[in-house]
């Protein structure tokens, strides 16, 4: 059963930024789409690029190491050299908390 995690504050990602976070173990990527809140794996399925540290364009993110760039909406591959897509997380916003739900 999935759990929510509290990972930021809503004030901690303005909108266009992201956050690397590390809950239950795993490091997630969560990113500030125009007011909305995405959490995607923060490895990229290529090389292992940390995603959180790409360029966010729209809902787009762009690898640092290749260029490979994802959906963080929904975690889609749309720019090789990546392959495969990445896991996406839910995540919900409570008063100013952003939480992830991982299981």
């Amino acid at each position: 059963m999935p759990t929510a995690v509290k990972v930021a504050q809503i004030s901690e990602l303005s909108p266009g930024t992201a956050k690397v976070v590390e809950a239950n173990g795993r490091k997630v990527a969560i990113f500030n789409v125009e007011g909305a809140f995405y959490a995607i794996d923060n490895t990229c399925t290529h090389r292992g690029g940390p995603l959180g540290e790409g360029v966010l364009n729209g809902e787009l993110v762009t690898c640092p190491w290749h260029g490979a760039k994802f959906n963080v909406k929904t975690g889609a591959v749309t720019n090789p050299p990546a392959r495969a897509g990445v896991r996406t997380f839910p995540v919900r916003v409570e008063g100013n908390d952003v939480l992830v739900e991982l299981d």
